[in-house]
This record gives structure tokens, C-alpha cells and sequence, in this order.
């Protein structure tokens, strides 16, 4: 180049070359820098850049996480539509944030601080109470965790609680707002009220073809037929796997004998102690016990009360110190010991009651064993598979042609909506709960070659097949359903009417119940309830409508559905008096106090952020969240 660029000719060449490289520097990348974002980058906080992979998972996780509390998959559209893609973003970006100040703060956690967090995690321990190490892979690679991520992140949640806790640090709620907010809770009001329903509305004569037709054009729109997909997908995951493998009863009886003492309830024993300075002290104590002093009486003689020397009813695993455990199960209940040699001093150990051991029998424990040593062999193959199919994948075969191949069992969905229904309305059997298959398909097309899901530890392969587009139907094909809900709105338009002429006959003073017997309906009672109560068969509308009256205003508003109405009327209000000493008072202040801090970490946040500059690559977002598909 430099050997070009040394006469007239080749420096226009190359003035030609640079210029043209120029102009594909600013279309394809140099405006990511002017942008201060690069390709893969989705958010920058700070110094902290967020990744569109890392936002990507966990947005991912979050909507299976939604799914799976639904009990069906969440589209992207819905996701949206319910705001939780900027919520993650938000959450994301204020982590980010937190991080970076403890950065800046020069906090930190040590190593065995850590671990010791995570090893008292109850989410992690065993049936014995204890850390299980087994449980804790599982459970963090089920979430997609590997160990030192899952160690790195737990790291930085700490660290965020130090800052939060700091920040909230001696909030209290005004005694002025506890009470407000405790008579709002415990007001309690009690309603008089009629239920009308079908039966008040009168014959409701059959509609004319005209009628039917013209109710059908105004409603278009509510019995149209939604888009429709035909997918296939295969699970690879270590549950999935593990169905098929068969574990002998000698593998199980392996690792049955290896986790007997976990398995079972160890011997627990009521255990006392008291703590002397020397050998000869405690010697002559037990000298005195031995002539006739009660253990408790010597106790009291050391000033020493019951919570001073009790050690509860533990088991020998509990007992911090080892020499104290083993004096203290070595001796028959009732005994004192003699003197031991502990860590913290010469003790005299007593034994009150011992609860003997469960020892567990194999046959108890026998399927969950076989159950763990498929799942976890099937981790491996499942490692193996992936790779596989994703060699299939990449050589062109279709998921179902792939599964076959390596023997997997492919699934088949001939029609399912967005909400992850087929055509007759009822919800897809096949598809797992949690599994976002579903959106996944619906933001993909026929004859694209997706991205495998990650799903319990495991993968999940799909194909997009078919696309039935979303349809006006004729009135032929649902003049049914056209009928029922033109027939319920028309009971619906009665009882509102028939509702409105009972609200003002009784503003004019009429009776409840006279008003009742002329209708043909009864007069019901509600008493004593509170603003979040559920009495049976008072519709939660009715609830509310009745804090929104006076005491003996009326009122109406709809019932169950659209074929019933309430019309009501306020008998009493009361609020008894605030108890700033009672359990619920205490439980409403610390629900303040959590808000409060909530919203002062949230301030602090915010500030925080602009402080240390904050920005979003909008159309990464919009890709990750499927905003621009």
C-alpha cells in the first residue's frame, strides 16, 4: 500500500478505496461508536456494560418463570403488554448500578462469607436439615446456573444488601400514618342486598335472523379466529432422559448405604452444660453433684439461668465443639458427666430425654434414589445429545427428522394460538408447564432454523411447520356462540335497568324488601366484613362498591358474569379502635417500613444512576424483547 500510494495514480486509487471503506464503516458499524454502544452491548451503566446475551437470558428466565406461575406460556406480546420487558430492564439496570457503587465504594466480601450464605440457604439443605451438595447443582443448573456464576452472583447480591441496608438504616413510619392506614384495613361494614339474575329478566324471545346478523357485525371482532401454528419440538433435558434409563437395585443400594445417616433421623438427646475456668473447679462441682446437688441447683448457684446451660435437644452433628459431643452421647440419659476438656473450657455435661434414631429403610427410599441416578447420568447424555442434534440441525435436518435419528420422541402440535390453545378452546397437554414454546413459535417462522431453549437443565429443539392466519368467521360457523352472548347482554341491559328503577325507588325512601318480594328475590345479609374480605357468595364488586357508600346509602353494581346484578344497602359502619401494642400492628409496621425502604433504595437508585450515567440501545432491546418482529 505504501509502495501504491508513491506517485499521483496510486494515491487517488487508494483516496478511492479508504473513502469507499469510510462509507461502510458509518453504514455497518461506526455509528454503534458515535452511539457509545458496540453490537452486543445492550445497556452501559457506569462502567458496567450488559450484554445482549446476558439480558437475553434473563428476560428469558423471567418469562419461564411467569409461564410457569401461569401454568402456560406467556407470549412476548403479552409480556409487553404487561410492561415486564422495560420491569427486567429496569431491575437489570439497577442491579448494574448497585454494583458499580460498591465498586466505587471499594466494598467486598470474602470467599468463606459466601459460602457460608450459600451453605445456609435452606433452599439447599436435605431431608437432615444439612447443605446437600447434590440438591444445590441441581437446583442452580436448573435455573442455568453453573457454580461460579451462581457464586459470582451471590457475591453481588450481598453486596447490594450492604448498601440497601445502609441506606435504609433507621426508617420508621409515623405513628399518625400506622394509624390511618390500620382503621382502613379493619373498617368493617355490613350490607343488606338482593341478587337479581336470569330468572328477574323475563323471557328473552329468540332473535331474528336480522337481529342475530346485524349484533354479529357490530361484534365482529370478538369471534374471529386467531392465528393458528403447527410446530414440532423434542425435549432433551436430564428429567426427560432419565425416563428411559433403568437403575438396578444394586446402584441404588450403593448410594443408599452411602447416604443412611442423611437418609434417616439421627439420635437427638436433651443436653446441658455448665462451663468452669479450671479442671479442679469443675471436679469438685461434680464431687458435690455426686454427694446430692441437683445440676440445676448448682446452676442457679452460678448465677447461671436455664438458657445459660441449656444446649437443647440436639443431634450429636449439632454440637459445635467434638469433645462435648462425644461426652454427651456416650452417657445414659439422667447421668452427669465428668469433667471435659472443651474448646471454651472445662464443661460438666447432663443428659435429660433421648429421642432414639430412625433408621430408614431401603424400600422407603428406593424410587427417589433411582430417580436421582437416572437424572443425574441422564446429565451427561444430555451433553452428548445436544451436540448431536445440533450436528443434525446443522446438516440440515428438520427436528423431527433429527429426533428420529437419535432415537428421541418428537412432539407434534397440530394447531395452537398464542395463548397455547388449540381450536377447541382447551389448552395443549403436550407442551410442559414452563415451556415458552409457544411465543418462541410464534415469534419465528415456517422454515427457520431456531435457537435451541434452555428448559430444566436441558434443551428444547422446535420447528415452526405451518401458519394458519388469523380469520373473520361467518355467522354459520359460530351463530352458537353469536346466540348465547347476544341473549346474555340482553339479560345483562335488563338487570341493569330493573337495578336502576330499585336504587331509586329506595333513595326515595321505599324498603329493600318490599322491593325484593315484587321482583320475586330475597334479602341477604353480609356482616362485619372488611375491605379484602371474600364473603360466600357476595361478589367482590359488591365489596367495594359498599366502602364507597355512606351509611345507609344504596347502591348496585354487576355480579357473577353478566347475568346478575346486586342492588345493596349500607347498614352499619364501624372502625374499632387502633392497638399499637397488637401482633397486626406490628405486622403493619413492618410492612411500612419494607415499603419505605423500597422506596428509598428506589430514590437512591435513581440518583445513582444519573450520577454515574446511564443509556439503553433501544433497537437491542426491541430485539431481545421481540418488539420489532
Amino acid at each position: 500500500m505504501r509502495k501504491a500510494s508513491s506517485n499521483w495514480l496510486g494515491k487517488t486509487i487508494m483516496a478511492v478505496v479508504m473513502g469507499v471503506l469510510i462509507i461502510s464503516f458509518g453504514i455497518w458499524g461506526i455509528a454503534d461508536i458515535f452511539r457509545g454502544f458496540g453490537q452486543s452491548t445492550l445497556a452501559k451503566v457506569g462502567h458496567i456494560e450488559i450484554s445482549l446475551n446476558q439480558f437475553r437470558q434473563l428476560y428469558t428466565d423471567r418469562l419461564q418463570q411467569i409461564s410457569r406461575q401461569f401454568g402456560r406460556p406467556l407470549t412476548t406480546e403479552q409480556a409487553r403488554a404487561f410492561g415486564l420487558d422495560r420491569q427486567v430492564l429496569q431491575q437489570t439496570i439497577a442491579e448494574a448500578a448497585l454494583d458499580e457503587d460498591a465498586r466505587r465504594l471499594g466494598l467486598g466480601q470474602s470467599d468463606a462469607e459466601t459460602m457460608r450464605l450459600v451453605f445456609s440457604d435452606p433452599n439447599f439443605q436435605g431431608v437432615n436439615g444439612k447443605f446437600d451438595p447434590q440438591r444445590f447443582q441441581a437446583m442452580i443448573r436448573q435455573f442455568g446456573f453453573s457454580e461460579q456464576r451462581y457464586i459470582a452472583d451471590q457475591r453481588r447480591v450481598s453486596l447490594r444488601r450492604q448498601i440497601a441496608g445502609s441506606i435504609a438504616a433507621g426508617l420508621e413510619p409515623p405513628k399518625t400514618l400506622i394509624e390511618a392506614l390500620s382503621r382502613f384495613q379493619n373498617e368493617q361494614r355490613s350490607i343488606e342486598y338482593v341478587k337479581l339474575d336470569a330468572a328477574q329478566a323475563g323471557t328473552i324471545d329468540p332473535p331474528s335472523p336480522e337481529t342475530l346478523a346485524g349484533y354479529f357485525d357490530d361484534h365482529k371482532t370478538q369471534f374471529r379466529a386467531p392465528e393458528y401454528r403447527k410446530l414440532s419440538f423434542v425435549l432433551i433435558t436430564p428429567e426427560e432422559i432419565g425416563k428411559w434409563s433403568d437403575v438396578s437395585d444394586e446402584d441404588a443400594k450403593k448410594l443408599f448405604e452411602q447416604r443412611r445417616d442423611r437418609l434417616g433421623k439421627p439420635e437427638e438427646r436433651e443436653v446441658s452444660q455448665i462451663v468452669f475456668p479450671n479442671v479442679e473447679e469443675a471436679q469438685a462441682a461434680r464431687s458435690r453433684i455426686a454427694g446430692g446437688l441437683s445440676f440445676d441447683d448448682l446452676a442457679k448457684e452460678r448465677g447461671l439461668s436455664s438458657t445459660d446451660v441449656a444446649l437443647g435437644t440436639v443431634a450429636k452433628s449439632a454440637i459445635l465443639d467434638p469433645e462435648i459431643a462425644n461426652a454427651a452421647f456416650s452417657l445414659p440419659a439422667g447421668e452427669v458427666s465428668q469433667p471435659v476438656q472443651g474448646k471454651f473450657g472445662v464443661a460438666l455435661v447432663k443428659i435429660g430425654a433421648i429421642q432414639p434414631g430412625v433408621e430408614p429403610s431401603y424400600e422407603s427410599v428406593a424410587a427417589d434414589l433411582k430417580k436421582e441416578i437416572a437424572t443425574e447420568r441422564a446429565r451427561t447424555k444430555v451433553a452428548e445429545l445436544r451436540d448431536k442434534m445440533e450436528d443434525e440441525r446443522g446438516g440440515g435436518a428438520s427436528v423431527i427428522e433429527a429426533a428420529r435419528k437419535l432415537g428421541l420422541n418428537p412432539i407434534t402440535v397440530d394447531a395452537v394460538d398464542r395463548s397455547g390453545r388449540m381450536p377447541n378452546g382447551q389448552p395443549v397437554t403436550s407442551i410442559p408447564n414452563g415451556l415458552d414454546v409457544v411465543s418462541q413459535a410464534f415469534n419465528s417462522d415456517v422454515g427457520v432454523d431456531n435457537d435451541p431453549i434452555s428448559f430444566k437443565g436441558g434443551y428444547v429443539w422446535y420447528d415452526v411447520l405451518g401458519i394458519t392466519p388469523s380469520r373473520e368467521r361467518t355467522l354459520e360457523e359460530v351463530k352458537d356462540q353469536v346466540e348465547a352472548k347476544w341473549r346474555d347482554d340482553q339479560i345483562s341491559a335488563r338487570l341493569r335497568t330493573k337495578a336502576t328503577e330499585m336504587v331509586q325507588k329506595l333513595e326515595q325512601g321505599g324498603k329493600l324488601a318490599d322491593e325484593a318480594a315484587s321482583t320475586g328475590s330475597k334479602v341477604e345479609i353480609a356482616a362485619g366484613f372488611k375491605r379484602d374480605a371474600s364473603p360466600p357468595g357476595v361478589p367482590s364488586g359488591a365489596i367495594a362498591a359498599a366502602f364507597r357508600a355512606a351509611k345507609d346509602g344504596v347502591g348496585q353494581t354487576p355480579g357473577s358474569g353478566g347475568s346478575e346484578w346486586i342492588v345493596f344497602r349500607v347498614t352499619d359502619i364501624a372502625v374499632p379502635p387502633v392497638d399499637l401494642s397488637s401482633d397486626d400492628i406490628k405486622k403493619l409496621k413492618e410492612t411500612l417500613e419494607r415499603a419505605m425502604t423500597d422506596e428509598q433504595v428506589a430514590q437512591y437508585v435513581t440518583r445513582l444512576e444519573k450520577d454515574i450515567g446511564t443509556s439503553i440501545n433501544e433497537a437491542a432491546f426491541a430485539q431481545v424483547t421481540g418488539a420489532n418482529n
